[in-house]
């Protein structure tokens, strides 16, 4: 199988996706009718209300997910996952049924936003660690990938359905073929082989234990510094489900399908984007930092765009960037995090990543209101140009040398290896070794010649990222040496 697409050599892995993608899809069309819902419906284009009603949704993951985390430590994920798979389902059956028979007001819209996001809440976290135990460690990074490109592919399809579906019968009718969609993980998750399943073992009860992990993320300060990216990325920058509704609607004048096509364009991006990640064995800080600033100049750019056709271009540059940086991230901190506080930390990167929302959304949609939506979008776009230079100044005063001497070591490294893996391929050739006998592995199958023993590769999370910070930096060393252990250790909540 592709190396693209190693992950689905795993029968749980190809079950889970599967279901997944038919709930993303669901998750995309909810998502558009919702704003659509509020913005023309319920309120005269009010930004604010759109916003807030976004904001409610990730308020609760901000005040609940460390204990979320916690639980995901604790409990079987996998039944943890029904339950809160079962509680959205029913929650957008509930928003169809207001819709459809008339009653729906402001304020439902809100307490169903908040409850969603309560369920969202306590699924993110083990729904993130439950990769690993789908695939085991050596295939998380293209695992976490996969599942990006699933959720971006639903992306890519639902809000142009939305749109479509709106137009046609209607956001009542939305909401309802949602709540349909959940069978599908529902069904995934009953039909997984336990077997198989690559557990890691129960967190027992103690005293202190959400704070264990506070301290445990204090004292890995690639993980920290993660951490601060990513609240300042997801606060500020990712709101573009608050933007692009008021781009369409309010700067280019036009309606849900539009609005929804805008999503699906975007969408586009960020599965390219998601793509190219499942290729790479393991990210490095440096993709992360080029990513955040990246995505700064598209958004700026965006902001500056006169036409619609203009601005949904520039999405697609949007979507590569901001799905970069979000694999980037969440594959590091799974990997560089022990697992035994796997869960907890996971929980604290949902928090900030979502978390941000509830602040980040409502001050956009106040922003469009007072000064104009562009300034909204161009705001977005400095505070990940914000992101980027933290990260820089990050490398730069960990690294040994200038930024730019480790940014160049990292392209030295990659030609060497290529280098390496030419001469194995050429010295196998010469020597008659197997490898080139016609029907066995060989280089140009994409796995290197066999050779006399050599040094041991490099094989963890850690040996893939820049040095740590030496002592006397403003950040503590890491206590914990990354996790190596074969074993268990998943785009926006997202179902992915």
């Amino acid at each position: 199988m592709s190396s693209m697409f190693r992950a689905l050599q795993h029968p749980n892995y190809r079950l889970w996706a599967a279901g997944a993608l038919v709930s993303n899809v669901g998750t995309w069309m909810q998502r558009v009718a919702q704003d659509w819902l509020v913005l023309t419906q319920l309120t005269n284009h009010d930004g604010a209300a759109v916003g807030i009603t976004t904001g409610l949704q990730f308020l609760p993951i901000l005040l609940l997910g460390p204990y979320a985390g916690l639980l995901g430590d604790r409990l079987d994920k996998r039944k943890l996952l029904l339950a809160t798979q079962t509680a959205m389902g029913l929650l957008a059956l509930v928003q169809g049924v207001l819709v459809l028979t008339g009653v729906a007001q402001l304020w439902h819209i809100y307490a169903i936003a908040l409850l969603l996001g309560v369920a969202s809440a306590f699924d993110a976290p083990p729904r993130q660690a439950f990769v690993s135990e789908l695939v085991g460690r050596a295939d998380v990074p293209n695992a976490v990938a996969l599942n990006s490109a699933s959720f971006n592919l639903a992306r890519l399809a639902g809000p142009g359905v939305a749109g479509v579906l709106i137009g046609l019968i209607g956001t009542g009718w939305v909401f309802m073929l949602n709540a349909a969609t959940f069978l599908g993980v529902l069904f995934s998750l009953t039909r997984l082989r336990v077997d198989l399943l690559h557990r890691t073992p129960p967190l027992p009860r103690g005293k202190g234990q959400i704070m264990a992990g506070v301290r445990y993320v204090r004292t890995e300060p690639r993980i920290l510094l993660i951490l601060v990216m990513a609240g300042l990325v997801g606060t500020f920058t990712l709101n573009f489900q608050v933007t692009n509704a008021l781009m369409a609607a309010d700067v280019f004048h036009t309606g849900a399908d539009a609005y929804g096509l805008l999503g699906s364009i975007q969408a586009i991006g960020t599965l390219g984007g998601a793509l190219l990640a499942a290729r790479r064995k393991q990210p490095r800080l440096t993709l992360l930092v080029a990513a955040a600033v990246g995505l700064g100049v598209a958004t700026i750019v965006a902001a500056a765009m006169p036409s619609y056709l203009s601005y949904a271009v520039v999405l697609v540059f949007v979507g590569v960037t901001a799905l970069t940086f979000l694999n980037s991230a969440n594959t590091i901190v799974q990997l560089t995090t022990e697992p035994q506080y796997r869960g907890r930390v996971l929980a604290l990167y949902m928090a900030v990543i979502q978390g941000g929302t509830p602040i980040g959304a409502p001050l956009v949609g106040w922003l469009a209101n007072a000064v104009g939506t562009r300034w909204a979008v161009l705001a977005g776009g400095l505070a990940a140009l914000v992101a980027g230079a933290v990260g820089i100044w990050a490398l730069a005063r960990w690294g040994e040398g200038t930024l730019r001497d480790q940014v160049r070591a990292v392209w030295v490294e990659r030609r060497a290896a290529r280098a390496a893996a030419a001469l194995a391929s050429a010295g196998a050739q010469d020597t008659g070794s197997p490898s080139t006998v016609p029907g066995s592995p060989s280089a140009h199958d994409g796995e290197p010649a066999p050779q006399q023993p050599t040094a041991p590769a490099r094989n963890s999370a850690a040996e893939a990222l820049p040095p740590a910070p030496q002592r006397g930096s403003s950040l503590r060393l890491p206590r914990h040496p990354p996790a190596t252990t074969t074993g268990s250790l998943p785009a926006v909540a997202p179902r992915n």
